[in-house]
């Protein structure tokens, strides 16, 4: 099978590499994004491979077919970059991996939380300087603190469990309220209560029409000052014009993101040796309560190797029968 790996990353070299031979599958490595101007890259190739700021839109997905290319192979879990329809329509499937390692990005969430909490990224700045005062690096306790988490998926089950651990309270929300989450103490409620109640929000759900900027200036109103708001899921859940007047106000305590809505130019990518020219994220660097990391929750060795071999499982099994258990209609 021959394979285009679009945002082929050294990272993405390592993981799938070793894979190729027992796959009997011919990769070729090209290191831009997916995105119309890109897409004749993929003649010759059954399969595409890409990630999460890869723009599979209609444009793109009419090139793809043009040269023959039959399978979009998402190496990650969410399809918000993909048009299903204009897929359905080109005749060309669609699949992706659903689970690669809740544990990686649920720990990655509690990690932002304290780390925001105990200002660990703060004192260690100080300490190499040689101030070694305690002004200004006061926490609390989690215990018995309320957690709001939206989303209690296989990500949002796995940071229950953590937090639980830690002694605090779990509201949640979902659509399928998880039957042995609520039996082990969780408390499933509305969103409007989890905005009302919460200490800490932890947003753990997909992006989709319904779920784009449900953290808004309506939903902020209502929340308890000093809140304290994670995402590790997809930056456009959150309106960030919005969070930046609330952190000017003091109603966000504390903001960790690991995803920005305007990420596509700016993640995986280093640039260190320019200006950036996206005014709304320079703004949100000058806050001191405010934690970005890029996009790394999900990254660690088994999520990765996960990932790898599920993606080139996935490509082999719709290459063979048309179909694949992680299909996406």
């Amino acid at each position: 099978m021959k394979i285009a790996m679009f945002s082929a990353k050294p990272w993405v070299h390592q993981a799938f590499e070793p894979l190729a031979d027992s796959f009997s599958a011919g990769i070729t490595w090209l290191e831009p994004r997916l995105e119309p101007a890109t897409a004749a890259l993929a003649a010759g190739h059954e399969a595409v491979c890409v990630f999460v700021n890869d723009q599979v839109d209609a444009a793109a997905i009419q090139r793809m077919k043009d040269v023959g290319v039959r399978l979009v192979a998402l190496r990650c879990a969410g399809f918000n970059n993909v048009d299903l329809k204009a897929a359905s329509r080109a005749g060309i499937g669609v699949v992706r991996v659903p689970a690669y390692s809740p544990y990686a990005v649920a720990e990655h969430a509690v990690g932002m939380m304290l780390c925001l909490n105990r200002r660990y990224h703060r004192s260690w700045s100080r300490v190499l300087e040689g101030n070694f005062a305690l002004d200004g690096l006061l926490g609390f306790d989690m215990r018995g603190k309320v957690v709001g988490v939206v989303g209690t998926g296989k990500i949002g089950k796995v940071l229950c469990d953590i937090l639980q651990g830690f002694g605090c309270r779990i509201l949640a929300y979902d659509t399928f309220p998880d039957p042995a989450l609520r039996d082990s103490g969780v408390e499933y409620v509305e969103l409007p209560a989890i905005y009302e109640r919460s200490d800490i929000l932890s947003l753990h759900c997909p992006l989709t029409p319904e779920t784009r900027h449900m953290i808004d200036a309506r939903s902020l109103e209502s929340m308890k000052k000093g809140v304290m708001i994670i995402n590790t899921s997809r930056g456009p859940l959150i309106d960030t014009v919005a969070v930046i007047a609330a952190l000017k106000t003091g109603k966000i305590g504390y903001l960790g993101l690991d995803v920005y809505e305007e990420e596509q130019e700016l993640f995986f990518e280093d640039h260190s040796e320019q200006v950036i020219q996206d005014d709304v994220f320079v703004r949100l660097q000058t806050f001191p309560n405010v934690l970005i990391t890029a996009h790394q929750a999900f990254f660690t060795k088994e999520a990765v190797d996960n990932i790898a071999r599920v993606t080139m499982e996935n490509i082999r099994e719709f290459l063979r029968t048309g179909t694949s258990a992680n299909r996406v209609d």
